[in-house]
């Protein structure tokens, strides 16, 4: 009776995983009978019964050589009746494992146990020819739906920051604005009479901060190959170091790219994302979307990656490469060989931190796609070795004016370019009298590299180049070029006290200006260089959690060498999902 229950659990598995020993088995020793055999037609039809010969015979085989197991936790599972094929299945199985141990032992078989495995195979041949056309016909069916079936599936993943914050600076700082108590993501620059940069000055220290950022993605994918991102980010922060910082330059020095409040209102929650990727062919990849991330395919560079590396806006990413963050359009993806990459896209503005009445060009009517602001960028990947990767890239690009001027009594009196979709100004640019300027085009030429020349060290960089056109709105007044240039350079230690750790530290030249500091109503300051440095350590405690403190500090603050030094304080506790 125990064996019977043995046959019986094995059997109640699923069909085809008998049939898939059929085909594994490979019985070389005891072979089948041959194909002109007979066999009773009417028995052929009927199960096999626990009472049979047959499933006594193989009872008796498996007691004796243990050729087929049971459920891996011993419970019983019913005592019925077998399809002649259900069978056929079983004793396939038996005879494979009886085989393995003849060849493994290199001992003959009883010739009582060759009489009943001989007949057994007689007895039920025609099932065990057939066994292997089914079990092929099977793969061949489960093949197909593989290859032409996949479900639907959506992935949830996530991130939250929260962000200890605070700043101070060692001297009054001077602050390029017209209005020092206006909300600190609305400074608004102007001239006084003599036409000079209205200028204020911070004397006091902002107090400390305790913020949140979080960012939840949903990944649909409808064929395995292809995907569909939507991002959703809300969060609250306004950085301390905005205390500091001249008109358009907002998030920019000094403040933790997680400490921000990700949409136009504190708490309020908005797409960030919104594109769909898919491969044109085995080389090349589109991306398409009413929301494209422009940081997500140009500039990138994993020792500033803010959510491993450098933290700061300005050390995260190039300061003037580009005025799109985010926007609508399409990116091509080009993977050219193992060593090259090249990757050419264009976005209409449409970014999620800014209120939709002044920005997001690209759904407002009057602007559209091509009126706005917009950037065409193509990028160029190098790997020479897997642990060097150096990345070029243009952009040809246009600002709308929609930066509101004032004068020091607070009147209007025109608008900019400038501010979060300024770049490559870094600041704010007027006609050089507070009047009104045309949309902005420019022209910026990028170099980005990554390097680990040694175990747990690498060096990393960036050069950006940038020339924008003026043209004032006032045709009696003249036009120009404001010419400038920005650089980063810094050291990375991979691994830095733990596996998958990463310590940074960067400095950076946000904005050099050149020639054209007339047209700077923010920006410019006295003609000092602005340096920043910063030092981040990124500390896994485990897959989930990690602890990030950072350093900033700022010299010569918003282009001033008189200014005082900023120094910024940052602790962020990441969780990932």
């Amino acid at each position: 009776m125990k064996n019977n229950q043995t046959i019986s659990k094995f059997l109640s598995q699923k069909l085809i995983c008998s049939f898939a020993l059929l085909v594994t088995s490979g019985v070389t020793i005891i072979s089948p009978l041959p194909a002109k055999a007979q066999v009773n037609s009417v028995y052929q039809l009927s199960d096999v019964e626990p009472t049979d010969w047959a499933f006594e015979a193989l009872r008796s085989l498996i007691e004796r050589y243990g050729c087929i197991s049971g459920y891996p936790d011993g419970t019983y599972r019913g005592n019925r009746a077998l399809s002649r094929y259900e069978f056929a299945a079983a004793l396939n199985s038996c005879l494979g494992s009886i085989n393995q141990m003849i060849l493994n032992q290199d001992q003959p078989l009883p010739e009582s146990d060759s009489a009943t495995i001989e007949r057994l195979q007689r007895d039920f041949s025609q099932e065990l020819s057939q066994l292997a056309t089914r079990v092929d016909n099977l793969e061949n069916r489960v093949a197909a739906i593989e290859e032409t079936q996949f479900s639907t599936t959506t992935k949830l993943s996530g991130n939250v920051y929260m962000n200890l914050t605070g700043a101070t600076a060692s001297d009054d700082i001077l602050v390029e604005t017209n209005d020092l108590d206006a909300p600190l993501n609305l400074r608004r620059a102007g001239r006084d009479s003599s036409g000079d940069p209205l200028v204020q000055t911070e004397t006091d220290d902002p107090e400390i901060t305790f913020s949140y950022y979080t960012l939840l993605n949903f990944n649909t994918s409808f064929s395995g190959r292809d995907r569909l991102v939507t991002q959703f980010a809300v969060g609250n922060g306004t950085s301390p170091a905005n205390s500091f910082v001249s008109a358009g330059l907002f998030n920019t020095f000094g403040t933790p790219f997680t400490d921000q409040t990700g949409a136009p209102n504190a708490g309020q929650v908005t797409v960030r994302e919104l594109f769909y990727s898919f491969p044109v062919n085995e080389k090349l990849q589109a991306v398409v979307g009413a929301r494209v991330n422009w940081y997500r395919y140009f500039d990138g560079n994993s020792y500033t990656f803010f959510l491993r590396g450098a933290s700061s806006y300005n050390a995260s990413g190039g300061t003037l490469a580009n005025p799109v963050d985010r926007g609508a359009g399409a990116v091509l993806l080009w993977d050219i060989n193992d060593k090259l990459g090249f990757n050419v896209g264009y976005l209409g503005e449409n970014t999620e931190f800014l209120p939709s009445a002044f920005f997001n060009t690209v759904s407002d009517a009057d602007e559209g796609l091509f009126d706005g602001t917009w950037s065409a960028t193509a990028q160029l990947t190098y790997d020479p070795s897997p642990k060097t990767t150096i990345r070029l890239f243009y952009t040809r690009s246009q600002s709308d004016n929609n930066v509101p001027l004032f004068d020091q009594n607070g009147n209007l009196t025109g608008f900019g370019v400038g501010g979060a979709v300024g770049e490559p100004i870094y600041g704010v640019a007027d006609d050089g009298f507070g009047g009104t300027i045309d949309p902005t085009q420019a022209n910026t030429i990028g170099l980005n590299f990554e390097w680990e020349f040694a175990r747990n060290l690498g060096l990393f960089g960036r050069y950006t180049y940038a020339t924008a056109d003026i043209d004032p709105e006032n045709q009696t007044r003249s036009g120009g070029d404001i010419n400038m240039q920005a650089f980063q350079l810094g050291l990375a230690f991979p691994n830095l006290g733990k596996e998958g750790a990463l310590g940074t530290f960067s400095f950076v030249v946000p904005f050099d200006v050149l020639d054209g500091e007339e047209f700077l109503v923010s920006g410019a300051g006295d003609g000092g260089t602005q340096l920043d440095f910063e030092a981040t350590y990124y500390y896994p405690v485990n897959d989930n959690f990690a602890l990030v403190p950072a350093v900033y500090v700022i010299a010569n603050p918003n282009n001033f060498e008189d200014n005082g030094t900023i120094f910024v304080g940052n602790l962020r506790m990441q969780f990932s999902f």
